[in-house]
């Protein structure tokens, strides 16, 4: 079978939900380098090279919506596909301390060739998913280290981000933070959104409802913790599409 970039999960789901994942696994094509990026199998199981349980809790939630799914199938340090094409940090040369030894010499030519054989149809699949409803709304699944080398703790269970269009995010914020036991990041542990990442591409540009999730990844780390995460979350986005009027 030929080697897929993307994976999807429940096309034909009726829910307005479409549920997305841009940095589901480490995976490395084998004409990348040979499938090797030249770091070792410890750095390429950190967060720098995926989103640790972030695939996971993303088929769980949509099951729980009965809604489809978009999973990407390659590292983000192949290529990110949560950056714009013109953005510098596409292919990372150096992340949170080590160096990506296939990535610093890459140049333009490569880099095309990633983005024609990866990103490109990666994001093909997720416009023609959202475009298969005029109400779609998006929800975005990542996850992030509980801490960079060399900084501080990050004290947030789950983190929602936006950019200019809130409405989706800000009750879901305030659900979120209505639970008693979760401390709730507000464009944390990052901000925003950067122009031309995946959300500002298929929400933002095209008025589609949408919220980044961002949860702690050793509290995502086994089956049964993406599965409660999800059946977590999956009521109270329901809630708050429901509570903005969208």
């Amino acid at each position: 079978m030929p080697y897929q970039p993307f994976h999807i999960i429940g096309a034909d789901r009726p829910s307005r939900w479409l549920v997305t994942c841009d940095h589901a696994t480490n995976t490395i094509p084998d004409w990348v380098n040979g499938g090797d990026l030249g770091i070792t199998p410890a750095d390429m199981g950190r967060h720098i090279a995926y989103d640790l349980g972030a695939a996971g809790v993303t088929r769980a939630l949509a099951e729980r919506l009965n809604a489809p799914a978009i999973l990407s199938n390659f590292s983000r340090l192949v290529i990110d596909p949560n950056r714009g094409e013109d953005d510098p940090t596409l292919l990372m040369k150096l992340y949170d301390g080590t160096i990506i030894p296939a990535n610093r010499h890459a140049g333009p030519e490569e880099l095309q060739r990633r983005l024609e054989r990866l990103y490109r149809p990666y994001h093909d699949a997720l416009a023609d998913l959202a475009a298969r409803r005029s109400d779609t709304a998006i929800v975005a699944i990542h996850s992030f280290t509980p801490r960079l080398r060399a900084r501080s703790p990050r004290p947030w269970h789950i983190g929602i981000l936006f950019g200019r269009d809130d409405r989706l995010a800000r009750p879901l914020i305030d659900l979120l933070r209505a639970e008693p036991d979760l401390c709730v990041g507000e464009n944390q542990p990052y901000a925003g959104h950067l122009p031309g990442d995946a959300i500002d591409r298929h929400a933002l540009q095209t008025g589609r409802p949408n919220a980044l999730v961002e949860l702690r990844h050793d509290l995502i780390a086994t089956p049964a913790q993406q599965q409660a995460w999800a059946d977590r979350l999956a009521p109270l986005l329901e809630a708050a599409l429901g509570q903005a009027n969208l």
